[in-house]
């Protein structure tokens, strides 16, 4: 299959257009919450949840959602997964209550959760050597500007049409993709039967639902709260079940062999640090710009424009060179220093700054960062995973990405916390407290992509100079 055939563009657009739609739903109501707060009557813990629910079910089913696409088939769940995005959005965008949106949030983290995965696995299957970085550089570009394009989008349409709306224009482009996906995904061939392996697909989904849930309580309970230390025994009993179970099922979702690849273990090691970095970029940089430069919701959509217009001009014209010329691995420790410069950046802004001068070209940074750190990063991954298994590398590097940036945003909101309550404590005033609160946690996220460049220089084997033999794709179907 190649790129530029008629009838595989359009494909892949739709293919593109599904990761596309899934972040901009991750960000489009970062700007939105202070209207669904004031018109719900939301308590600051019902305020976090509204974006806490998507990312639980989000990041939770993501690997779960990978293998049902590679058993039950890909087209099958791009749909689905479309169909239940579409709900969850009318429900949250009809919702009176706290409860319902909160629900609907739960919905469409997890028709995001199918469609995503659905959607990358076609291009991993489909597509190799330079047709493959291309169609992933779209899908970078997608990731780029979906993150960045739902602050700015939720930001004017909150300001023109009242929040609702934002969530009925995440039910029409999903709707729009499922229709564009139904026309134009192929039906796949028959394949031999696969067992589902349910013990050890609802144990890991057990695990990642726990993590999530207890990174994602702590910032409102406690680390020490019976919400957090449940989660994390429930998340440790999972992973121990799972490690069990993998080892006698006939087909495994993620056989241990698969850990052993250097590339596989450094990327979701990478992939954990950096989706802390990534995320920091649309959910601080939105507060930055509310809360230190007083912006209101419109004009802090309109301030985030330029990432995605530097991330899509990114990931279309320099990642695919930057990823033939220099391959995957350094490509994406490339990034998570850019990354780690933007952060860098954005810690030292203060009320009064100049926009042109000192955020936007943080923001351009920060872009490029995370174009050239999250879609090398899901290569360098599925480079050890075998095709018939690109279901579950694509949800291996989603979960990942999704579960460190719940993280992410959990430590980084401590930091912040932490440092404004110092301020408040002195006496300072609410800009100062901001201005100090942000200004850590920008310099968390700063730290978290250092480490993660590390990691990648310590793990990926094509930076590891006494590595000589190459290894090939682990036949994780075949192994057990």
């Amino acid at each position: 299959m190649h790129m530029r055939n008629p009838p595989t563009l359009p494909l892949v657009l739709t293919l593109v257009s599904a990761q596309f739609v899934v972040m901009l739903d991750s960000s489009i109501l970062n700007v939105a919450l202070p209207s669904i707060a004031t018109d719900l009557g939301l308590t600051p813990v019902g305020t976090a949840w509204v974006l806490n629910a998507y990312f639980l079910t989000f990041g939770g089913l993501l690997l779960i959602s990978g293998r049902a696409a590679d058993v039950f088939g890909r087209r099958r769940m791009f749909l689905f997964g479309a169909g239940v995005l579409v709900a969850g959005s009318l429900l949250g965008g009809f919702a009176t209550t706290d409860t319902l949106l909160i629900g609907a949030r739960f919905v469409q983290g997890a028709g995001a959760a199918m469609l995503s995965p659905a959607a990358m696995s076609v291009i991993l299957a489909s597509f190799t050597g330079r047709d493959r970085v291309r169609a992933m550089s779209g899908w970078g570009a997608a990731s780029t500007v979906g993150g960045a394009a739902g602050v700015t989008v939720g930001g004017l349409l909150t300001a023109a049409l009242g929040w609702q709306s934002v969530l009925f224009v995440t039910g029409g482009v999903a709707a729009a993709i499922g229709v564009a996906g139904w026309a134009l995904l192929p039906a796949g061939k028959e394949a031999a039967r696969r067992s589902f392996d349910a013990a050890g697909a609802t144990l890991v989904t057990g695990a990642a639902v726990a993590v999530v849930f207890g990174v994602l309580s702590a910032p409102h309970s406690g680390l020490v709260s019976a919400e957090v230390i449940g989660a994390a025994a429930v998340a440790v009993a999972c992973l121990v079940g799972f490690g069990l179970v993998e080892k006698r099922a006939a087909d495994p979702i993620l056989p241990a062999r698969v850990l052993r690849d250097a590339r596989v273990a450094g990327g979701v090691a990478v992939n954990l640090l950096g989706g802390g970095a990534r995320v920091a970029c649309f959910v601080l940089v939105a507060l930055l710009l509310q809360q230190v430069l007083d912006y209101g919701p419109a004009l802090a959509g309109l301030a985030m424009l330029p990432t995605s217009l530097a991330g899509f001009a990114v990931s279309i014209l320099v990642l695919p060179r930057a990823l033939n010329g220099l391959g995957p691995q350094r490509v994406a420790v490339i990034g998570l220093l850019l990354l780690v410069v933007a952060h860098l950046i954005l810690a030292t802004v203060d009320n009064g700054d100049s926009y042109l001068l000192r955020v936007l070209p943080a923001l351009v940074i920060a872009a490029a960062g995370v174009a050239f750190s999250f879609t090398p990063t899901t290569l360098v991954i599925s480079e050890g995973i075998a095709a018939r298994n690109s279901g579950v590398s694509s949800g291996l590097a989603s979960s990942t990405a999704q579960i460190g940036g719940a993280i992410g945003i959990a430590v980084f909101g401590a930091l912040d916390a932490a440092r404004r309550a110092a301020v408040f404590g002195a006496g300072g005033t609410a800009l100062a407290a901001a201005e100090a609160g942000l200004q850590a946690a920008f310099l968390g996220a700063a730290t978290a992509a250092a480490a993660a460049a590390i990691v990648a220089v310590l793990t990926f084997p094509a930076l590891r100079v006494r590595f000589t033999r190459r290894q090939r794709p682990v036949e994780a179907d075949a192994e057990s």
